[in-house]
């Protein structure tokens, strides 16, 4: 048997970009959840992949929304990223958005944006495995420094070469 706080540490070591998946619920209010666990997965068709915890308040809304729009995170977004980590209804209070051609709501100041309409679910233990068939790419219009994780915090990432 793996310790969970061990396995939590190693993964924790893995550096990631930081996420915001966003969708609007049945009443069309602004829903969203914090995810590293995202990756591209296919460039044809294009797909791309992220893992919801299934004891998230916002996975079945998430699911039956059938879209969604993924924000890869820049520096400047820690509230954005904070925000959307935790539990509740009103944890989008106060978050800038707005709505896209295809229905999604975007956050303003990511790095990019993805959005997507749901594709295939897959099981992943305590996760959801949620593949979105890619519809639409948003980038700035100037180039801003991306989000990461790494050991429990969110920071900058460091300029390269």
């Amino acid at each position: 048997m793996i310790e969970p706080g061990i396995y939590k540490e190693v993964m924790g070591s893995f550096p990631s970009g930081v996420t915001v998946v966003t969708t609007l619920d049945a009443d069309g209010a602004l829903v969203g959840i914090t995810a590293s666990a995202f990756s591209a997965l296919s460039i044809d068709p294009a797909l791309v992949l992220f893992c919801p915890n299934y004891a998230s308040d916002t996975y079945p809304i998430l699911r039956d929304s059938k879209r969604f729009a993924i924000h890869l995170l820049s520096a400047g977004q820690t509230a954005e990223a904070y925000a959307f980590a935790g539990k509740g209804k009103d944890k989008a209070q106060g978050i800038e958005w707005q709505l896209s051609e295809l229905g999604n709501p975007l956050l303003s100041n990511a790095t990019a944006i993805i959005e997507c309409e749901l594709w295939r679910e897959y099981d992943g233990g305590d996760h959801a495995i949620i593949v979105g068939a890619v519809k639409n790419l948003v980038l700035p219009a100037e180039p801003v420094t991306p989000m990461v994780y790494h050991r429990g915090k969110l920071g900058a990432l460091p300029a390269l070469g």
